[in-house]
């Protein structure tokens, strides 16, 4: 009967008796449920491969709801997956891509056996009903998910202003920008695919980075608080590599930017690498992609841009299960509020350049970073970028560096501003421990901490070392490599300032700073 089996079949059994009233009182559930539009009964059913019966759940008019179990065939649609896969979906803390069914159909990493039976149209009208439920039987088994606890405040550091560009392919807008921070380094934050830059006000706010930089994000036109573009018309957005290359590099100038840091996640990602790609064109001095790689291929699915199904409902349903399931809530209901908000299309056109639309595999080599360099952050839970696949891309960029965040997802900035906070001032502040080519002694190699050319709060000149050097051997002394122990970024950083304090106090290192190198 439930879809799992074995030990964790009995647990199962007691969340399907206990569901009909965890339905009634759960307040998500009766929401969505609340409305007059449900003019006729919606059964959905979740079963297992090779079981004879599904959990059946019925949504009828006037808001009613009941459950039972029964044949498949009752089910308008059925959520069905092998019961070792509902075993691992079910566990108290499923790991990706078993945090979402969207994630457990397939995306970039196929699921055999996986999949929705039945009326296809149904299941995307009341796939965010599916989506509860799966979570209620979840929490019927282990009870609620232990989530990230974030502290409160009552003050914000934003500013906001428009200012008009002229956007290839979009055309002259209107577009909506914030800022905070007095840092001496710049950075632009973008937003991924069908949203907008409210994602990032948890970072923008956050102290260390304030003190580190001065930050900027915007609304793409026709996203979020931007006009449209003067050539939009609705439903005909879509986004590739020129307009979305150009708009950046149109808002680097329109406000006066100084070699700023590129940082984006998802398409944002992608765009990050086609920066570093074009880093003289847009005037970028370095890319963090988040979530980026070279090239994503992926199935895609046209119910973002449907006359049949609510794209406000399922939009923020397809992608809430990329975020890692112990985010705080309530960033996580940014999230699901940020996508359920965006006008008719612009989700569908911005995948446009997101799934295949950017193809940088045969461009990634030729990244240089001395100029612009790169460091890929990607979120563990991210099932559509995985880790390994900003890792491989990573490979192919001499000096680019790569890091897995853990208890991140797709949206890191927003999921946890903290944690990705930690992160992203790691990769800002002490940066990649890249190797310049052409700042060597064949004899004597040379690294440089520091590429993004961040001064340190403590070590104030750039510190290089010779690796092959020991402690007060020959004219340049010896600093340990934190590239070569990467537990944690927290203790990185500790022992980055600890190790350069004591060195600038023992003088074993030189006190050249960065343009005496260069």
């Amino acid at each position: 009967m439930p879809p799992v089996n074995g030990a964790n079949g009995t647990a199962m059994s007691k969340a399907v008796s206990s569901l009909s009233k965890a339905l009634d009182k759960d307040p998500q559930w009766q929401a969505f449920v609340d409305t007059k539009a449900i003019f006729e009964p919606v059964t959905m059913g979740v079963q297992s491969l090779g079981g004879d019966e599904a959990i059946l759940v019925t949504v009828s008019p006037g808001a009613k709801t009941t459950t039972s179990t029964g044949p498949a065939s009752k089910a308008d649609f059925v959520l069905r997956a092998q019961p070792e896969q509902w075993e691992r979906f079910f566990d108290a803390n499923p790991v990706a891509p078993y945090t979402s069914f969207v994630g457990l159909q397939g995306m970039n990493i196929v699921q055999e056996g996986v999949g929705v039976d039945g009326s296809q149209v149904k299941y995307a009208q009341y796939c965010h009903l599916a989506t509860r439920l799966l979570e209620l039987l979840r929490e019927g088994q282990h009870g609620p998910l232990k989530e990230d606890e974030q502290p409160e405040t009552d003050e914000d550091h934003l500013t906001g202003k428009y200012i008009y560009i002229n956007a290839p392919v979009w055309g002259r807008t209107k577009v909506f920008y914030e800022t905070s921070g007095n840092g001496s380094q710049q950075i632009v934050f973008l937003h991924t695919a069908g949203s907008d830059s409210r994602q990032y006000h948890g970072v923008m706010n956050d102290a260390r980075m304030r003190e580190k930089c001065t930050m900027f994000a915007f609304d793409l036109p026709a996203h979020g608080r931007s006009f449209p573009g003067s050539n939009h018309i609705p439903g005909n957005h879509t986004n590739n590599e020129d307009a979305y290359v150009g708009t950046i590099r149109e808002m680097v100038k329109a406000l006066k930017l100084n070699k700023p840091i590129i940082c984006g996640a998802s398409m944002a990602g992608q765009v990050c690498v086609a920066v570093a790609i074009r880093a003289e064109e847009v005037g970028a001095g370095g890319t963090i992609p988040l979530q980026g790689c070279d090239y994503l291929t992926m199935d895609r699915q046209f119910n973002d841009k449907s006359p049949v199904c609510n794209q406000a409902l399922f939009n923020p349903d397809w992608i809430y299960g990329m975020m890692a399931p112990q985010s705080p809530k309530v960033n996580k209901m940014l999230i699901w509020h940020l996508y359920s908000g965006q006008a008719y299309g612009i989700f569908h056109g911005d995948l446009d350049f997101y799934f295949g639309g950017f193809d940088a595999r045969d461009r990634v080599a030729s990244i240089d970073v001395k100029k612009c360099p790169i460091y890929f952050l990607t979120g563990e839970y991210d099932w559509s970028t995985t880790p390994e696949m900003s890792q491989t891309t990573a490979k192919k960029i001499p000096g680019a560096n790569f890091k897995a965040m853990k208890g991140l997802g797709h949206f890191p900035a927003t999921e946890d501003p903290r944690k990705f906070g930690r992160g992203a001032k790691f990769a800002v502040d002490i940066g990649a421990v890249s190797t310049r080519r052409d700042r060597m002694d064949p004899e004597n190699p040379v690294v440089l901490i520091n590429p993004f050319r961040i001064r340190h709060p403590v070590a104030m000149p750039c510190v290089a070392y010779r690796r092959d050097q020991g402690p007060m051997k020959g004219n340049v002394r010896y600093m340990w490599d934190p590239a070569r122990f990467l537990p944690s970024i927290d203790l990185m950083e500790r022992m980055f300032t600890v190790v350069v304090e004591l060195a600038l106090k023992l003088q074993f290192l030189p006190t050249q700073n960065q343009n005496e190198m260069e």
